[in-house]
């Protein structure tokens, strides 16, 4: 055994990195896992167990990482800033992705129709496009989306939920494009000259 190697079982986790082995597996869908945490994080995915909550609003979650990140919505720290634009963020991740905004970077490439993308995540959602999968349901009335966003954007249909709203009037809507829309009625903003567009006006 190597000297740094202290302990046997870190030493047999190590080598599945080498071995590509994943012991663990979900009875479920067959999905295999390094870590056995990461195996029972999965399956709250199944039973729907999401024991973090937030004391803020009370919201729960499946897996504690998802939980800490939530909460910076409440604290509103942004620990993540970019050093080319000053802007700030609350996860590691999305800092990265935004940089990729200023390099062009698309390290992503589709394997199908080579196009590039700056995120895994993207790349993902881009492949469904050439598989036809829409692998999230709404559970309220089984029709399906691509990403996940589209279908939180859906669903408020059903919730009645409207986050964006309007710091003028304190007029809320579904969809931040709509509130946009809105806005520019206060801004005085005409930005399509078009006769047929005099619904932004009403």
């Amino acid at each position: 055994m190597r000297e740094d190697c202290q302990f046997q079982s870190h030493c047999i986790v190590h080598q599945t990195i080498h071995t590509g082995v994943k012991p663990y597996v979900c009875q479920e869908c067959a999905k295999a896992f390094v870590w056995k945490s990461n195996l029972t994080g999965h399956q709250r995915i199944h039973t729907g167990e999401k024991p973090f909550e937030c004391k803020e609003c009370g919201k729960g979650f499946s897996q504690n990482t998802s939980h800490t990140q939530h909460q910076q919505i409440h604290t509103r720290e942004k620990p993540y800033t970019c050093k080319e634009s000053g802007k700030s963020f609350t996860q590691n991740p999305v800092l990265l992705r935004h940089q990729r905004s200023h390099t062009g970077e698309k390290a992503y490439e589709c394997k199908d129709c080579g196009k590039g993308f700056m995120c895994n995540s993207a790349l993902a959602q881009h492949q469904w496009v050439h598989t036809g999968e829409k692998p999230h349901e709404c559970i309220d009335c089984g029709k399906s989306f691509i990403c996940k966003a589209r279908l939180t954007r859906h669903q408020r249909i059903h919730t009645g939920e409207r986050p964006y709203k309007c710091n003028e009037c304190g007029k809320a809507f579904g969809q931040n494009s709509v509130l946009i829309m809105h806005q520019r009625r206060h801004a005085k903003e005409k930005p399509y000259n078009c006769q047929t567009s005099h619904f932004l006006e009403h």
